[in-house]
């Protein structure tokens, strides 16, 4: 199979140009806009090995950095800065894939800016969000706050989660997707930290674990209306 891999700068009004990575498959039947973890940028190599794997399965990724991330700096850009990047992305997303099945989300930090942006207003043309490791609170600091917004998000919802995560305890993310209705689903990697990392006496390896997110993540995508 083909896979072209295309570097571009996406446009964020008002604010400036920030890198992005197109990895799209001859065969492509949906595009996933990939935002980043807090502490690394479209070129980690989670964010590496999950575009690779999902272009294996026929979806492409559009990854991209956020501002700070861009700038090299360490604290986050604000809401409305990372808001507006994610607009800025999917835009650039649908414009670059033209009927392809548009989906958005990220790792951690990329997905919660991801959704917030939807609860404030609609992401033009996205049918569903899929959050990979979503940062339901601080490690050590159990809380649903950062939950709130979600029920405004009005499109379907995938997390996926490892059961280790420190920064989602499942005894209160199981109640939150629950709570959320029938499009919202949730689907928890056994053994998984919050890079969906497992234990060797798992009996089984970090690519095993990467594997079973990537089918997840696949088949919900071609499942979505």
């Amino acid at each position: 199979m083909t896979v072209t891999t295309t570097e571009l700068k996406v446009d964020i009004e008002g604010i400036g140009a920030v890198s992005a990575i197109l990895t799209k498959p001859a065969d492509a039947r949906a595009c996933y806009v990939f935002a980043h973890g807090a502490g690394a940028g479209m070129r980690h190599a989670f964010m590496e090995s999950v575009a690779a794997g999902l272009a294996a399965r026929g979806i492409a990724t559009l990854r991209y950095n956020f501002p700070y991330m861009e700038k090299k700096e360490r604290r986050t850009d604000q809401p409305a800065v990372a808001h507006a990047a994610v607009r800025a992305a999917v835009e650039e997303a649908a414009r670059r894939n033209s009927g392809l099945k548009l989906i958005a989300g990220g790792k951690s930090f990329g997905g919660r800016m991801t959704s917030q942006a939807q609860a404030k207003a609609q992401l033009a043309g996205v049918r569903g969000l899929a959050f990979l490791g979503f940062p339901l609170h601080l490690d050590g600091k159990p809380s649903t706050q950062r939950a709130d917004h979600l029920a405004d998000v009005g499109i379907p919802l995938l997390f996926i989660q490892g059961d280790r995560d420190k920064l989602a305890d499942l005894s209160l993310l199981k109640p939150v997707v629950e709570g959320l209705g029938p499009k919202a689903k949730l689907h928890v990697i056994a053994g998984g930290d919050h890079s969906f990392a497992v234990l060797r006496k798992s009996g089984r390896s970090n690519e095993e674990a990467l594997e079973e997110v990537l089918d997840t993540l696949t088949a919900w995508i071609d499942k979505l209306d």
